[in-house]
């Protein structure tokens, strides 16, 4: 029986690399106030860049949950939330053109670790029958020690205010990763073997989630 899965984030990333490896998400955003949250847990004294996108993926999830519960029953809510961690700080998508250049002044030809918290849910009759469960993926970076003009001009696309780490591996910002030690689909957003053990640990298994016709052999 094919089981659907619910994406608490309006990433077209995250979302194509589920497509990709065979799953068609139902998207439903979060709309949860990340700055809120990230205050909450600065008072509490938890800012590690871990803490921090691991609160963020709980908090996702379970603010889709109960509408979904209704809508969807028996669906299984995935949630993520990425931070880039240089020097033990946490650093989502930069506020302004001018924060990004900075950013990769501090980042450039130096390693960052990008890390995603993961949440998923399968959903019970009520929030007390459900099964939720957590993790967080870490991937090492390696960032080509960039010029001032590569900066800039990289900057004045716009990519990276849109992304937390203010860089992709599978756009414009590419070319400007040197390499990386781990999952790269992490980079992206979203580790799918983590995501894989994670829905195994709440019973349910990838094929599950295969919507018709992913079973078709690669073509290369």
């Amino acid at each position: 029986m094919t089981v659907t899965l619910v994406l608490a984030s309006a990433s077209p990333a995250r979302r194509a690399l589920l497509r990709a490896a065979g799953v068609d998400p139902v998207i439903r955003v979060s709309g949860v106030d990340e700055s809120a949250i990230e205050a909450g847990l600065a008072a509490e004294g938890r800012t590690s860049p871990a803490e921090v996108c691991a609160a963020l993926a709980v908090a996702k999830a379970e603010a889709v949950a109960d509408d979904v519960r209704r809508e969807l029953p028996g669906a299984v809510v995935v949630a993520c939330d990425s931070v880039l961690d240089l020097d033990g700080v946490a650093l989502g998508k930069p506020a302004d053109p001018a924060e990004a250049v900075l950013r990769w002044q501090a980042m450039r030809g130096r390693d960052g670790v990008l890390r995603t918290g993961h949440t998923v849910v399968r959903l019970g009759a009520s929030r007390a029958d459900d099964v939720e469960v957590s993790s967080v993926a870490s991937t090492l970076v390696r960032f080509a020690d960039l010029d001032d003009d590569t900066v800039t001009a990289y900057v004045a696309t716009g990519e990276p205010l849109n992304v937390a780490g203010a860089f992709t591996l599978d756009g414009l910002g590419g070319p400007f990763v040197e390499g990386v030690d781990g999952d790269p689909a992490n980079v992206v957003g979203l580790s799918l073997p983590l995501l894989r053990h994670l829905l195994a640990d709440v019973g349910v298994g990838w094929t599950s989630l295969w919507a018709d016709g992913s079973r078709r052999p690669a073509r290369r």
